[in-house]
């Protein structure tokens, strides 16, 4: 068994017979069943349809689906509905609608329609949860609880008097009297001393920057607010259903949602992921989210939409050539999914998505795309067994939300070019490259285990998330402007890197941005850069630089040319090193660490081609538009072909090798 009551691996998709006329359904469930599929994900957007007005509900279709699905061997991803509320409601309840941060009303007519603290949307959506809850708790088609859909894609905040109201007690809850609010706030600066907490209002539009503390406060209500609504129907759901799993859709790396509270409320991790087919390069960017996905429970997890091919929400939609659709369904296989689902089943005439791809195209079975939809089904029972595998890391990458909200807070910053995702891909693209296995981390995790820790950045450092990264064993490398504020956004004494000062060996002096198109060289030490990093040539920095007075660390690079010539640039001390630029390419140093930490990589491979594994499997996934050649250090089988392989290989362009070897451990991760 593997994360729901369905066995192997998950194949199918969202599924809206509401769309259709019932004489179709017959149609799809048999071409489902054709297919392969097993799960499909039903009543996303169906709260109109279901509850027609209050308290009215219109059970009899959905009993039908349920039925027809059941009867051909496809379980059900049931939703609760409730990610678009019905017209009646916005109608009976203007109120319910959301408030951008001018002070407009966004209209109906699109979704995510609501005000994520409306307790009048909220009393509504657990009474219909609760009516479904009790309706299809014991239906056989049930396999998994879906609450919601995409929180924050189109709504993550709302400025209305109720969400303001809301905001105070969640300020009054953190920080318990207006002194403490005062005081985390730095309300002293520029005249903003509060009496009382209903002086506080959310951080509208003003005329000039905003108080950062309080926006980034604003962040992490946001957050929580949704996450409250989540709640509300999970507990529905416990409390009728409570061997049923629940799930919500997570949005790959998102930065409104802080996913590691989030993850901790929920049974099973989901994610929707959307490559672009036109980004050579959109592979990468994706391995990272699927890797997060694996890390937030350190589990196997589900890609519960993904693109059969053209999404219709790019300025450009193209749309996935042959074997592409494939390949990428594999990679989430190879980063820890246990199902490979999509948006949607039966492609759309009408509506904002009706140009979106589907695994029955419009058309129908004579359509390419349904030719990739039966191969792929084929392909997923050939790999049920990696179900349930998981994936030893050597190497953590940090995330931290708070930190990442506080980065990137919209005025008042050195520099507005810090982006964490940015951050986070200049490190993980090289380990991705070269298949070395990869974990993202919260700042507070237990690190023991791995060999190596990289903070990209941790602007936002607290006295105890340093002494957990100083005890860390292991190699750990801290990138630039980290430890620089606490957890109320006021800089630590002394300056950067402040706790991280002791670990570290030095202080940053100033910060030193560099404009747009200045480029400052980096030359490592003779005689104290070791390994590949000692023969590097000076490697570009763009966008940051700093200024350091290095205390206790031995200097391995050196700022060449321009105003920081010959200023320290990249130290150590211990076992830490720290990089107070951004380099064009960091694969000098992180050559350099990963020898010195004993890390090897799952496979040597060549470029272009993706190595992960799982358990016993090895996953090589070939990116390129040609054939690759490389040799195999283990023999094993392809489950996908069925050949035994060993020595020299050829992985055919965008195709894909699982070889079931005799390396590594069966289930569960570290």
């Amino acid at each position: 068994m593997g994360l729901t009551r369905v066995s192997g691996l998950l194949f199918g998709g969202d599924y809206n017979p509401e769309q259709w006329p019932e004489h179709v359904w017959e149609e799809d469930v048999r071409l489902m069943a054709e297919a392969g599929v097993n799960m499909a994900t039903v009543a996303v957007f169906s709260w109109s349809r279901l509850e027609p007005r209050p308290g009215e509900y219109d059970f009899g279709w959905l009993d039908r689906v349920l039925d027809l699905l059941h009867e051909h061997g496809v379980a059900a991803d049931l939703a609760t509905a409730t990610a678009t509320p019905p017209p009646w409601l916005v109608r009976d309840h203007p109120e319910v609608l959301p408030v951008d941060a001018a002070g407009t009303r966004l209209e109906f007519g699109s979704r995510q329609s609501y005000c994520p603290s409306s307790p009048v949307f909220r009393d509504a959506a657990v009474r219909l949860v609760r009516a479904m809850a009790a309706r299809y708790g014991r239906h056989p088609a049930l396999a998994l609880w879906h609450i919601g859909n995409e929180y924050a894609d189109h709504v993550l905040e709302c400025f209305c008097a109720e969400s303001a109201r809301h905001f105070r007690a969640w300020l009054e809850s953190r920080y318990g009297t207006v002194d403490g609010l005062n005081a985390a706030w730095g309300t002293s600066c520029w005249g903003q001393h509060y009496t009382a907490f209903d002086q506080v209002e959310p951080p509208r539009k003003a005329p000039g920057p905003v108080n950062p503390t309080q926006v980034l406060d604003w962040r992490r209500f946001c957050s929580d607010a949704l996450l409250e609504c989540f709640e509300l129907e999970r507990a529905v759901l416990r409390e009728v259903t409570p061997d049923v799993p629940v799930t919500t859709n997570f949005m790959s790396i998102l930065h409104g949602l802080d996913y590691w509270k989030w993850a901790a409320a929920e049974d099973v991790v989901s994610d929707d992921a959307y490559p672009d087919p036109a980004d050579p390069e959109s592979h990468v960017a994706v391995a990272l989210s699927y890797d997060l996905m694996r890390s937030l429970k350190r589990r196997p997890w589900i890609l519960l939409e993904q693109a059969a091919s053209a999404v219709s929400w790019r300025e450009v939609n193209a749309p996935k050539p042959p074997g592409m659709m494939r390949l990428h369904s594999l990679q989430a296989l190879a980063h820890g999914a246990d199902g490979a689902m999509f948006f949607q089943w039966r492609q759309a005439r009408y509506g904002p998505e009706k140009f979106h791809s589907a695994l029955l195209p419009h058309g129908g079975t004579a359509a390419r795309g349904w030719r990739d939809t039966l191969r792929l089904g084929a392909d997923l029972r050939r790999l049920a067994e990696i179900a349930g595998t998981g994936t030893r890391a050597d190497v953590a990458l940090l995330l931290d939300w708070d930190s990442w909200w506080g980065l990137e807070a919209p005025e008042s910053m050195p520099s507005d070019r810090l982006r964490l995702k940015d951050l986070l891909l200049s490190w993980y693209r090289p380990l991705h490259a070269r298949g070395v296995a990869v974990d993202l981390v919260p700042a507070g995790r237990d690190l023991s285990g791995y060999r190596v820790v990289i903070a990209p950045n941790l602007y936002m450092c607290t006295p105890e998330q340093a002494r957990h990264l100083a005890a860390f064993d292991g190699h750990l490398v801290v990138g630039p402007f980290s430890g620089v504020v606490d957890a109320a956004d006021q800089v630590h004494d002394g300056g950067a890197p402040g706790p991280l000062r002791e670990p570290l060996g030095l202080t940053v002096d100033e910060f030193w941005p560099l404009p747009d198109g200045q480029v400052q060289r980096v030359r490592p030490v003779t005689g104290a850069a070791t390994g590949a990093y000692a023969d590097a040539a000076a490697v570009p920095a763009r966008t940051w630089a700093e200024w350091l007075r290095v205390e206790d660390a031995e200097v391995l690079a050196r700022y060449e040319g321009g105003d920081l010539d010959g200023q320290p640039a990249i130290t150590r001390r211990g076992r830490a090193t720290y990089l107070s630029c951004l380099l064009d390419d960091v694969t000098p140093v992180l050559s350099e660490v990963l020898a010195a930490a004993g890390v090897r990589p799952v496979a040597d491979v060549p470029e272009g081609v993706e190595a992960t594994r799982r358990g016993p499997y090895l996953f090589l996934l070939n990116h390129a538009t040609t054939p690759a050649r490389m040799d195999l250090a283990e023999p094993g089988t392809d489950l996908l072909t069925g050949r035994d392989l060993r020595g020299r290989i050829e992985i055919p362009a965008r195709d894909a090798v699982v070889l079931r070897t005799g390396a590594g451990p069966t289930e569960g991760e570290r």
